[in-house]
C-alpha cells in the first residue's frame, strides 16, 4: 500500500500530544485505569481528543489545531482540569514525567487494542518497557517537500527539546543520572533513530517509503519511531524527543517555540541542511539526555563546542520577533526562565531529596500537574 499524499495544511500551525501516567493514591504506583477512565470520560464532551496508549497504565491527549499560544494553552488547561475531575471519581491521579519513578514494567498490561497487541507480539518485553510518557508536538506545512526541509533543518535544535522537557531522571527505584532516561527506551525499538535525508517528498515517498515497505519491515509511518517524523495524513511534522512535562504550561511553551523556529527556518536564513550535520547528532542527544542543560554539544556546521544552556539562550533571543508575530512571547520567556532555574528533571531530584522517598516524588508531580506546586 503507497504512502497517502502528503495532505497540505495551514503552515506553523500546531497541536500537542500528551501521554500522562495513571497512578494509584494509596501506594503512588502505576495503575491499569485507563479503561475505566476512558469510559467515564467518553460520557461528557472532551475539550480535545483522549485516546488509550499501549499498556493501561497510561493515557494519551491530544489537543485541537491551534494558530496560538494563548489558545493552546487554555485548551490543555481545560482538559487537564477535566482530566483532574474524572481521575478524582475513581481515586486515581494523575502526572505528567516522562518516567514513573519505581513501576515495574513487568506488573504492566497492554491495552486490549489490536495494534498494541501486534506491537507487543513483535517486540516483546520491549512493549512493556514502553510505559514511558513523552509530549508530541505536530507542526503545520504547506507541502510535503517543506515538512523535509524542516525535518532535517530542526535535527540541530533536537537538544533544546530534549533539555527543557527532561522530567525522567529516576527508573526502577533508582537515579539514573540522565536528565532524559526515557528516551532511552525509545532507542531499543529497531526502527527509531533518525529519518533518511531526502528532501524531495516524491523520492522520500515513492523511493525510500515504497522500499521499505516492499521489504515488510514497515506497514505504515506509524511504524517509524523517529525523533522527528512527516505525518502526511495531517499535513505535519511530529516532533517526539520531548519527555511529557510536569506541566501544561511547560508544554504549551514547547509547542510554541517550535512554531517559532520553524517559522525562521523557512525564511532560509540558516545554511540549508545536509548529510554531515547528523556526524555530530547522537552524541549532542547523548549530551542533551544525560545532562540536561548543563550539557555541551557541537555545532554541525562549525564542529564548534557550545555549551546548550547559552545555545538554547541565545537561539530564544533570536526567535523572540517571531515569537512575537506569532503570539507566543510569554511562551519563550516561561522556556528562559527554565534555562536559569533548571528543568522538570531538577525539580524532580530536589522533591526525592525534601522527601527522602520516590513515593513523594509522584505526590509532587500529581500536584504539580493540578497547577497545586
Amino acid at each position: 500500500m503507497a504512502l497517502e499524499p502528503f495532505k497540505a495544511s495551514t503552515p506553523l500551525t500546531m497541536g500537542v500530544e500528551l501521554e500522562l501516567q495513571l497512578v494509584s493514591f494509596s501506594d503512588y504506583d502505576l495503575t491499569a485505569s485507563s479503561p475505566d477512565l476512558l469510559h467515564l470520560l467518553a460520557k461528557k464532551p472532551f475539550p480535545g481528543h483522549v485516546t488509550p496508549e499501549i499498556t493501561e497504565s497510561m493515557i494519551e491527549i491530544n489537543s485541537d489545531v491551534h494558530t496560538k499560544h494563548t489558545e493552546l494553552l487554555a485548551q490543555l488547561h481545560e482538559i487537564r482540569d477535566t482530566l483532574v475531575d474524572a481521575a478524582e471519581r475513581l481515586n486515581i491521579g494523575i502526572c505528567g514525567g516522562g518516567t514513573h519513578p519505581f513501576q515495574k514494567w513487568v506488573e504492566r498490561r497492554i491495552f486490549e487494542k489490536p495494534r498494541f497487541k501486534e506491537v507487543s507480539a513483535l517486540y516483546g518485553y520491549l512493549a512493556k518497557q514502553f510505559t514511558v510518557f513523552g509530549q508530541h508536538v505536530h507542526i503545520g506545512t504547506g507541502n510535503g517537500d517543506d515538512a523535509l526541509f524542516l525535518l532535517h533543518s530542526l535535527s540541530r535544535y533536537l537538544p533544546h527539546f530534549i533539555a527543557l522537557s527532561a522530567s525522567s531522571p529516576f527508573v526502577q527505584g533508582g537515579d539514573t543520572l540522565f536528565n532524559s532516561a526515557r528516551l532511552n527506551s525509545v532507542f531499543a525499538f529497531p526502527m527509531s533513530g533518525r529519518a533518511p535525508f531526502l528532501l524531495s517528498w516524491d523520492e522520500f515517498s515513492n523511493g525510500f517509503f515504497a522500499k521499505m515497505e516492499h521489504t515488510g519491515v514497515i506497514k505504515s509511518m506509524k511504524d517509524f519511531y523517529w525523533d522527528i517524523r512527516p505525518k502526511p495524513e495531517y499535513g505535519t511534522i511530529e516532533l517526539r524527543v520531548c519527555d511529557t512535562p510536569l506541566t501544561v504550561e511547560r508544554a504549551a511553551a514547547l509547542a510554541s517555540y517550535l512554531q517559532a523556529l520553524c517559522a525562521y527556518l523557512l525564511d532560509r536564513k540558516e545554511e540549508a541542511p545536509a548529510e554531515d550535520d547528523y556526524l555530530v547528532y547522537n552524541y549532542n542527544r547523548f549530551q542533551a539526555c544525560r545532562f540536561g542543560l548543563d550539557g555541551t554539544i557541537v555545532h554541525p556546521k562549525t564542529y564548534e563546542s557550545l555549551s546548550l544552556r547559552e545555545d538554547i539562550l541565545t537561539t530564544l533571543r533570536r526567535m523572540d520577533p517571531y515569537a512575537e508575530r506569532l503570539g507566543g512571547s510569554a511562551a519563550l520567556n516561561h522556556l528562559m526562565q527554565v534555562t536559569h532555574v533548571g528543568s522538570d528533571a531538577q525539580y524532580l531530584r530536589d522533591q526525592y531529596a525534601a522527601s527522602g522517598s520516590v513515593e513523594g516524588i509522584v505526590d509532587a508531580a500529581v500536584q504539580r500537574f493540578r497547577g497545586r506546586h
